[in-house]
């Protein structure tokens, strides 16, 4: 049963470029169907969440983070009423506009761009559906219902301060109401992100040996997790404990933002989606006692994971491959492909320059800097060294 606070796509405030709808499907649906038809969410496959893409083929990328932040997401859309297409095309869209080597490449990128404005990835996934997907005959982006765009700007919640400037320009000709919440199906896919990061981050971290089973069983939740297994599945091979463990932990996330969010909605008892944005507050929410949890867990993998040795050696290198190719492409645009020439030439000044080429840097996976950065300036990935593939 849909709720009174679900975003309904008969209702929707529409797209900056007016479309006759389809017969066969939602606004709503269209938009995740643009998105998953993107060029952009098709290099994902090829970005890093944690680990580079050559380190592993088993581990998470942006592809598959994103593709388990929506089941995540439409889990808990439909056990609270949403509109579950909605839902689902924020949590496919949410890191379209991350860089190669993910935030350390975010990181690099942002500082290099401090001159010139600043990089944010969630503003940058709003370039990405609104400005750099260029393949329909009447619009640039993939012109997606404003709902949608309200959900990418502000998953997060309200964005306040100075713009990145994406946002700012693209928020000064179609208005997101940056200054509220965004839709209740936007913030569950916020939370979704947080219940995928934390569980498959754990489940990489072990992968690659980073830490152990004894170490991650002394954490909350998990412990517990292990431990329910233990009694239920006696002299289990290790393998299938581990799997049967986090997918609980998995489990007890994901219950507890459904049980506490229903409280939430039936606290403030909003009447409509605009209520939601109105509200002053989320109202999709982990328990206080669980988001504790999350937070110790959160400092284990700080620690242990994104921080250890073998990872920020990594970084060290990813990093000198985007601080190579930036002040690179900027003094000679040239080396840019012709397709981005042609906006080269309209740039007014060097910040609107910088601003296609932190654009075009943003846009690569982790191989193509790699091949891009060898090729040019002969550095990882140049003639000489081992395939990355």
């Amino acid at each position: 049963m849909t709720a009174r606070y679900a975003s309904d796509p008969s209702q929707t405030r529409g797209r900056l470029v007016a479309e006759e709808e389809s017969a066969f499907r939602s606004p709503f649906q269209r938009d995740r169907d643009r998105i998953i038809h993107s060029s952009a969410f098709r290099r994902l496959k090829h970005k890093t969440q944690v680990f580079v893409e050559h380190e592993g083929d088993y581990f998470r990328t942006r592809l598959t983070h994103s593709i388990e932040v929506a089941q995540v997401a439409r889990t808990v859309s439909g056990a609270l009423g949403l509109n579950g297409e909605l839902t689902e095309a924020v949590a496919l869209a949410h890191d379209l506009g991350h860089t190669p080597f993910g935030h350390a490449g975010e990181d690099t990128l942002d500082a290099l761009m401090a001159p010139y404005g600043g990089f944010d990835h969630n503003a940058q996934a709003l370039r990405i559906v609104t400005t750099l997907e260029r393949h329909y005959a009447e619009f640039d982006g993939l012109n997606l219902t404003w709902e949608t765009l309200e959900g990418i700007a502000k998953h997060n919640g309200p964005v306040a301060g100075p713009l990145p400037y994406a946002l700012a320009e693209y928020n000064a000709r179609h208005d997101l109401e940056l200054h509220t919440h965004a839709n209740a199906e936007a913030q569950v896919a916020a939370l979704s992100d947080d219940i995928a990061y934390n569980n498959h981050d754990l489940h990489d971290g072990l992968r690659a040996g980073l830490f152990d089973d004894d170490e991650i069983a002394a954490l909350p939740i998990v412990g517990a997790c292990y431990q329910e297994v233990d009694r239920l599945y006696p002299g289990l091979d290790a393998s299938r404990r581990r799997h049967e463990a986090l997918r609980r932990v998995f489990g007890v996330m994901v219950g507890d933002v459904i049980e506490h969010s229903r409280a939430e909605l039936a606290r403030a008892a909003p009447q409509s989606a605009a209520e939601v944005r109105h509200l002053g507050r989320a109202v999709i929410r982990f328990s206080p006692g669980l988001w504790g949890d999350l937070q110790q867990i959160r400092k284990f993998l700080f620690a242990r994971m994104y921080r250890a040795p073998s990872v920020n050696a990594m970084r060290e290198e990813v990093h000198g491959v985007v601080s190579d190719l930036f002040p690179f492409y900027l003094d000679q645009p040239h080396y840019l492909p012709q397709e981005w020439r042609d906006d080269v030439a309209r740039a007014a000044d060097k910040t609107a320059l910088a601003r296609l080429v932190s654009d075009y840097i943003a846009g690569m996976t982790d191989r193509f800097a790699l091949e891009q950065h060898g090729r040019l300036l002969g550095g990882p990935g140049g003639p000489g060294e081992r395939g990355r593939d």
